[in-house]
């Protein structure tokens, strides 16, 4: 009796041993998996699709910004934010060049509300600015694409995924961009 009683309990350790092992393993894969998979989400998230003004009032929705296998900058800025203004300007300067070089396109979208929109369109024509300018009038596409202050920079590769963002700027900050689109266009991996 006491042989079959121990018999028992060993058999009862070595299946919970067993479980024990089997729970283990297969907690660490789940963990493995939310892991990669975040990771993967980050690299792949896709441009929301909102509906957009063009300056001249006609809708677009952001779902067909496109560049023809070429990244694309998105810029958020307002009319009101002097940083905002500062780095669409010292952008301007290199445009051209950044064009020849990569083939990226810069999309600036205004933050500007209904009571401040009507500034957008003379202040980007009195610049000369040659960005495709959109205005989102309603905050949704800021919010969509997770916007708390501009300047709030984006870059998306030639697939549509944002592959990389900045908030703020500072004098020089555009060449950390045109540096982040060569290595998009080169495939290599992007660090945050």
């Amino acid at each position: 009796m006491f042989t079959v009683k121990w018999f028992d309990f060993c058999i009862t350790c070595s299946n919970f041993k067993l479980k024990s092992t089997i729970m283990k393993t297969i907690l660490y894969s789940a963990l493995v998996v939310l892991i990669l998979s975040s990771f993967t989400s980050d690299n792949a998230r896709k441009i929301p699709s909102v509906d957009l003004k063009t300056l001249e009032g006609k809708t677009v929705s952001s779902s067909t910004f496109s560049n023809d296998g070429k990244p694309i900058i998105i810029s958020f800025w307002a009319t009101w934010c002097s940083p905002c203004k500062k780095e669409l300007n010292a952008v301007a300067e290199v445009y051209d060049d950044w064009r020849k070089e990569t083939g990226v396109k810069l999309i600036a979208v205004s933050l500007d509300d209904s009571r401040s929109s009507s500034k957008v369109a003379p202040y980007v024509n009195s610049k000369g600015w040659e960005y495709d300018e959109y205005l989102d009038l309603n905050s949704d596409f800021k919010r969509a694409m997770g916007v708390n202050n501009p300047p709030h920079t984006f870059i998306v590769d030639g697939k549509g995924n944002v592959v990389w963002q900045h908030v703020g700027y500072k004098d020089g900050d555009e060449a950390q961009y045109i540096e982040v689109v060569r290595k998009v266009i080169k495939g290599e991996k992007i660090e945050h």
